[in-house]
């Protein structure tokens, strides 16, 4: 028999589907997030932005939506130095903390630990938080501040970065930006508006993150 002439079996065609069209999986959202996270902490993209994207992340079907969401973005996340900031472990994000002051004050200070996003809502009330003794269990915090006929007041450590976006209508929105001189400090965005309010977000004179790594390690051991 000659081998040669024996019929071929069919080759089974390639699977064709182009890259893009792949249906995205919970680590491809949650990698594009880390990426933007990152932008938002390193001053790329503003407040606006970043939160327009992450939703657009959330909703993307396929892997194809989530690319040009970080087309303009650097790609690659920088290894933290081994000697800079140690945060707690990564998690997905959860509900965010709320704080609510309706004609009565609310507080959060001393040692606590910061989530990824705390609602901050003043009517006719008043609202501390107090960030100079927390322990940040995450790079990247967003506080969402909304005052109407109240008062909303953020107190951070000198050396952290802070940022802010809002607006006041016949009150008060004032955020004092601060760039740490440590690449990997904690990152406080605070988000907002105030209508016959106040929002204000500044550092407190002499209070320092001084080892947060040494804090975390005794608070989580």
């Amino acid at each position: 028999m000659d081998l040669d002439k024996q019929p071929q079996k069919p080759v089974a065609p390639a699977d064709l589907t182009p890259a893009t069209d792949i249906r995205a999986s919970d680590a491809d959202r949650d990698r594009i997030a880390d990426i933007l996270r990152d932008a938002l902490a390193e001053g790329r993209l503003d407040a606006e932005e970043h939160s327009e994207r992450i939703d657009a992340v959330y909703r993307a079907k396929t892997v194809g939506e989530l690319e040009p969401l970080v087309r303009d973005l650097p790609t690659t996340r920088k290894r933290p130095d081994p000697t800079a900031y140690t945060y707690g472990p990564e998690e997905p994000a959860g509900p965010a903390d709320n704080l609510i002051a309706v004609f009565s004050s609310s507080t959060r200070k001393g040692r606590w630990r910061v989530g990824r996003r705390t609602n901050a809502f003043a009517l006719f009330g008043t609202i501390e938080i107090d960030l100079t003794e927390a322990l940040f269990e995450q790079r990247l915090t967003v506080i969402n501040a909304t005052s109407i006929f109240g008062n909303v007041e953020v107190r951070v450590p000198e050396n952290i970065s802070l940022r802010g976006s809002g607006t006041g209508f016949f009150g008060n929105f004032d955020v004092l930006s601060l760039e740490a001189a440590d690449p990997e400090a904690p990152v406080v965005v605070v988000n907002g508006y105030s209508v016959f309010g106040n929002v204000e977000a500044k550092p407190k004179r002499g209070r320092l993150i001084a080892d947060l790594h040494d804090r975390l390690r005794k608070h989580l051991g």
